[in-house]
């Protein structure tokens, strides 16, 4: 078995390339194009500190215009909800509509994913994973961005009990479901860094 990291690149960008080819014929199915459902899907995974314009923008690498069009274009399909932060009136949160959230359990997301990995051991599951986050946190970190981790993988989330988290960034409390949503302010715990 080749164990050189660029047939791991050559792996990866094929399996790239097939997903989104599924997400084109997805998107198509609905009118979409790949960077819409890529929104969607976005915030259908995001956590209340990622749910921004800025934020969706920094996670899909793409420009403040581009974003504005494709953020126009889901908010007439009725597909996202804008609303004002809570605290801070000035910031704008999105949201998936119903009708969004329709959309995304329709394209089922990752159902041919977890078909094609559904005969691989747990084990090789849990090594593969901790390979490719290892690589990715090196590649953002190379390139100045931020790593967009599972909040529940953050070093700075902190339990106070066995059913109740704080954000030590922001100071919140998290709750058990929050834990396993995409968060912006995210920075990896050592162990993840290949330390």
């Amino acid at each position: 078995m080749d164990k050189s990291p660029l047939v791991l690149l050559d792996l990866v960008e094929r399996l790239g390339n097939l997903i989104r080819a599924e997400l084109r014929r997805a998107g198509a199915e609905q009118g979409l194009q790949v960077v819409h459902l890529q929104a969607l899907v976005y915030l259908h995974r995001a956590n209340r500190y990622s749910n921004t314009p800025q934020a969706l923008a920094e996670f899909l690498h793409l420009t403040k215009g581009t974003m504005s069009q494709s953020l126009l274009l889901l908010d007439r399909r009725g597909l996202i909800e804008r609303y004002e932060d809570e605290v801070d009136r000035r910031v704008v949160r999105l949201r998936l509509s119903p009708l969004g959230e329709q959309v995304i359990g329709d394209t089922q997301h990752g159902a041919q994913w977890q078909e094609a990995t559904s005969e691989i051991s747990a084990n090789r599951i849990r090594n593969g994973v901790s390979a490719l986050r290892e690589t990715l946190f090196m590649l953002q970190i190379d390139n100045g961005g931020r790593t967009f981790g599972v909040c529940h993988t953050c070093g700075n989330l902190q339990r106070e009990s066995q059913r109740v988290y704080r954000c030590g960034v922001m100071g919140d409390r998290v709750s058990g479901p929050e834990t396993r949503r995409i968060c912006r302010e995210h920075s990896p715990k050592s162990s993840e860094q290949g330390n």
